[in-house]
């Protein structure tokens, strides 16, 4: 007689919530996300020890502890709203949108300054940035604004979704942080794109970019020097792009070798924005290449999915939220290599920092929650 199979098993008359959502979740991008995850805890280790040393941490291994704090929480917050339905991930969007908008107001008048801009909060020895929440939100609650357009051709939806994005920005921009204020901005245009942009619109969203961007470099000292060092990098300092230029040139096909990099000790933010660099002189090339294209492939598979939705507000959400994951990847990037001016932007779930792994997790999260069951269509449902 054959033994019993120990193997867990879900019955197909299983409906509960739990099966269901094992059922329908995109393990692709799950899967994805955790790798990522995993790269950012094996980097931490690779630049976390000289950050803490150059910045004066007694502790050795200080930023690699709390990554792996932000690590977990992040998994926690990703599975969580990925099992929400459209419905909840728009209400909870909503709720998320309303306090990191009043969190932002918040520190304009009494959050801490740093490095020349007021961004965070602080809260039990940690720093936040509502910022990284406000995005997502703001893309959720746009996504299904611009949708009401089809059951109530004369309500004024696509106004009210540009009057909460301007708000946004406008804070953003007060703080300042022109690079999330980019990033957020392009995704609201595609999110806006996907649900149907009128012309008209079109046109006034490139007069309006192409004329603050100007006022911005006009105003912004900062933004001026950054993008005058880009054409000109041989009259301004440039110290942080010639040193990242110079990890990525020793790192070769493979790499100096795990621990064995050696400009990360003067590479300011080598932990941070500049942990592809780090990453590219000690793992090499090929390393680069394996993460560029499980970003790749996590968004293409995230667009394949929104594109299968019947829903006009989750594709437009879902389009827009898996935008602002690879856009924020291609941007880190590009700083890298010396594409773009520098942004002072992160490495979704790969940099240090807790806002910036909350922000991606809920990012990731609410556009599982829109796509779910559209990853496993060309399996079947129970694939």
């Amino acid at each position: 007689m054959n033994a019993a199979p120990t193997t867990l098993q879900f019955a197909r008359s299983d409906t509960s919530w739990l099966t269901e959502w094992r059922r329908t979740v995109d393990w692709g991008l799950m899967g994805g996300a955790f790798f990522l995850m995993a790269i950012g805890l094996l980097l931490s280790l690779a630049a976390g020890p000289t950050a803490a040393k150059r910045i004066g941490y007694d502790q050795e291994y200080f930023f690699v502890i709390r990554q792996a704090a932000f690590a977990v929480s992040a998994a926690v917050i990703l599975i969580a709203f990925s099992m929400l339905n459209q419905a909840w991930a728009r209400r909870a969007a909503t709720a998320i949108f309303i306090v990191a908008l009043l969190l932002m107001v918040w520190i304009l008048v009494f959050g801490y300054e740093a490095k020349g801009a007021q961004r965070w909060l602080r809260i039990a020895g940690f720093s936040l940035q509502p910022s990284e929440m406000v995005k997502p939100a703001l893309i959720v609650l746009s996504g299904w604004l611009l949708a009401q357009r089809q059951a109530y051709p004369s309500g004024p939806w696509a106004v009210i979704a540009f009057v909460f994005y301007a708000v946004t920005l406008g804070l953003l921009l007060l703080q300042p942080d022109v690079g999330q204020a980019a990033l957020l901005t392009a995704a609201f245009v595609i999110t806006f794109f996907i649900s149907g942009l009128p012309w008209k619109w079109a046109a006034a969203f490139a007069g309006g970019g192409a004329g603050l961007a100007g006022l911005l470099y006009a105003l912004l000292p900062h933004v001026r020097v950054r993008v005058n060092s880009f054409v000109n990098p041989t009259q301004y300092d440039t110290y942080q792009i010639d040193k990242a230029a110079e990890a990525i040139g020793r790192g070769g096909l493979f790499g100096v070798g795990p621990g064995e990099g050696l400009v990360k000790a003067s590479l300011p933010d080598a932990h941070t924005d500049f942990i592809f660099s780090v990453m590219v002189e000690e793992f090499g090339l090929v390393a680069a290449i394996v993460l560029l294209a499980v970003f790749s492939l996590m968004v293409l598979r995230g667009f394949r999915a929104a594109a299968r939705l019947d829903d006009g507000y989750a594709r437009a959400a879902a389009a827009g939220l898996f935008s602002l994951f690879g856009l924020q990847a291609a941007i880190n990037i590009a700083v890298n290599v010396a594409l773009i001016p520098p942004k002072g932007m992160t490495l979704p779930f790969v940099s240090y920092g807790g806002s910036s792994m909350i922000g991606t997790a809920l990012t990731l999260g609410l556009a599982l929650a829109l796509v779910r069951g559209q990853g496993t269509r060309i399996r079947g449902r129970y694939g």
